[in-house]
């Protein structure tokens, strides 16, 4: 798991587990514009209580001329312990900050940045994975698209959406998206229509730092049979695809570039902007500590029903749960295992050195 997304749960899993001592205090601090490193006056900062019903409104203001903001409410004494949300909003998009219980709640200072509609050279798709789980007459496809944003500028335009996907006909159109911002905690999203069959756009912020947008489908499959798809997302890099133990992939330029030690999951490398790929065989991503998938051994999952506040959710459970599926953590791994791969198979490759 990526880190600061591993650093954003610990905090919130500390924040469940322990008294609010933060949680009749008023707050107060700035608002930072990171594009221009000056404190950003007129935003709009909320304050919010998470809770399992729902984030509970507490107090919103603007921030004065010199970019400070307090906010003079103070959560109502007979709340149940949790931690604290501050949440700014500047330029069209929302910056998110948490405050786990024992955070001070004087001085805080939030990052804000102005927004382009047009993609900014920095925001860049740096990693493309897909897991296909064909198995029972369905096949489950869970992908991965990781935005890699170097600058200081936000790239967010809701009439394009910033990342455009296809689905299969046979997926009907029904996919799950969850998107984890820098440092954040995962998102639900929707999929909107983007003006041709079978392909969508995503209407999320890509803030400065590392975003990853987390798609899940299925589809009717019966194996040995083809597997038709294509990416439309401007400069995603090839697909490195996975498939678990059992089920064997080929297709034109494709390229198995090793196996994943831990599940024995094979890395393919899926080369163009279409593919057509022949797959036998069935089976879903196991580990030798489960010894079964997260698909069958009763693992949580992302709860269908979440309360939404600006598009933050939390479980209507235990807010933990649904976000450390084994899944996604494996994915993560192989992502970065498929790049080391790439590495070594065009190092060992003439024609490779040749192209180069």
């Amino acid at each position: 798991m990526r880190t600061a997304t591993g650093r954003a749960l610990l905090a919130l899993s500390v924040a469940l587990v322990t008294g609010n001592a933060a949680a009749n205090a008023a707050v107060d601090g700035t608002v930072t514009n990171g594009t221009t490193g000056k404190l950003q006056a007129g935003a709009t900062v909320t304050l919010f209580q998470p809770t399992q019903q729902g984030p509970q409104f507490i107090d919103s203001v603007k921030t004065d001329a010199a970019g400070k903001f307090t906010m003079t409410k103070e959560v109502p004494a007979d709340s149940p312990p949790g931690p604290l949300l501050l949440q700014a909003v500047y330029d069209g998009v929302q910056y998110n900050k948490m405050l786990p219980p024992g955070t001070p709640t004087t001085g805080v200072d939030i990052p804000v940045y102005a927004a382009s509609k047009q993609q900014p050279a920095d925001a860049k798709i740096s990693q493309h994975v897909m897991l296909i789980e064909p198995n029972g007459g369905t096949m489950g496809v869970a992908e991965s698209y990781i935005f890699s944003n170097a600058g200081k500028t936000t790239w967010n335009n809701p009439e394009t959406g910033t990342l455009q996907f296809t689905l299969p006909a046979a997926a009907g159109g029904k996919v799950e998206i969850n998107v984890i911002a820098p440092g954040g905690l995962p998102i639900r999203r929707a999929a909107d229509p983007a003006g041709k069959p079978n392909t969508f756009k995503l209407d999320f912020a890509i803030k400065p730092g590392e975003t990853e947008v987390r798609m899940e489908w299925s589809m009717p499959f019966t194996s040995p049979g083809v597997f038709d798809d294509a990416i439309v997302a401007k400069g995603a890099p090839s697909l490195k695809l996975l498939a678990p133990v059992g089920v064997t992939l080929k297709g034109e330029g494709v390229t198995a570039l090793g196996k994943e030690p831990t599940t024995g999951a094979t890395i393919y490398d899926v080369p163009g902007a279409k593919f057509s790929l022949s797959v036998e065989g069935t089976g879903t991503l196991k580990t030798p500590s489960t010894g079964e998938s997260d698909e069958d051994n009763g693992s949580p999952k992302v709860s269908e029903n979440m309360p939404q506040l600006y598009g933050l959710t939390l479980a209507t459970g235990n807010p933990i749960a649904p976000f450390l599926a084994v899944k996604w953590i494996v994915i993560s791994i192989l992502g970065m295992l498929a790049i080391g791969f790439a590495l070594l198979y065009r190092k060992g490759n003439p024609n490779e050195r040749d192209r180069g």
